[in-house]
């Protein structure tokens, strides 16, 4: 199982959010790629960002910190917020970012989901943000009365190969993950699913590891201490 250390930038500084509230925003780290270069140096091969500026505006507002994470790094790179069209997808690729993730327009375009698979394949990721069982977007500020199990299963027929899986509930509660949600997923999809929200021991991991999980994204619980970084990897494996 890959360990996808997070990145969260809003107003240009790494950030954790409570339950998805951007008026519960804590600066976590004093510069994002400083940050990047530490999860490196502790092990990571992956790094999972997330502009939530990008997420509210409908369009990438921190793309310039994902390129210089890129250039000063070796690490793999996933990036959500904002991506709202072919154009933009164009000039992430370009920028050496290994996979895009599609939130609120997986939801709202579906002709540009479709177009996204058809030209970038497995490049391609949709983040599933849930809230007591309902599908949110626009930074998780918005409802849109879909469901997970159905709408996990339309993104499979769709073609998409990974999907970021988030309780919003569990979201730097520190509180575990949702491990009841991901291990029915697993038993259902044959997909790439990956946990967010709420990791926070290594018993965690372990769990998710035992559902045959392709990946765990670590926020706050890296920040605060709560588990090592060096540590869940090995964990992971």
């Amino acid at each position: 199982m890959i360990i996808f250390p997070a990145i969260d930038m809003l107003g240009g500084k790494p950030v954790r959010l409570y339950q998805g509230d951007y008026a519960q925003s804590e600066v976590v780290a004093s510069d994002i790629v400083e940050q990047a270069k530490q999860f490196e140096r502790d092990g990571a091969t992956w790094l999972h960002m997330v502009d939530l500026d990008g997420a509210k505006a409908g369009r990438p507002e921190n793309f310039d910190y994902v390129k210089k994470v890129k250039k000063a790094t070796n690490l793999n790179i996933q990036i959500g917020g904002g991506i709202r069209n072919l154009e933009t997808l164009e000039a992430l690729f370009d920028a050496g970012i290994d996979r895009a993730i599609l939130g609120t327009a997986a939801v709202k375009d579906r002709d540009f989901l479709v177009a996204a698979i058809e030209k970038y394949g497995a490049k391609i990721a949709v983040g599933i943000d849930v809230l007591n069982g309902e599908v949110k977007v626009s930074g998780w500020l918005e409802s849109t009365q879909r469901y997970l199990d159905e709408f996990a299963q339309e993104m499979a027929d769709i073609g998409v190969q990974t999907l970021i899986v988030t309780d919003i509930a569990k979201d730097g509660a520190m509180s575990g993950t949702n491990l009841e949600m991901m291990k029915k997923l697993s038993d259902t999809l044959s997909l790439q699913l990956i946990a967010s929200g709420g990791v926070s021991a290594l018993d965690d991991l372990k769990a998710l590891s035992d559902f045959d999980i392709y990946g765990a994204i670590i926020g706050k619980a890296l920040y605060n201490g709560a588990i090592d970084l060096p540590q869940a990897i090995a964990a992971s494996k």
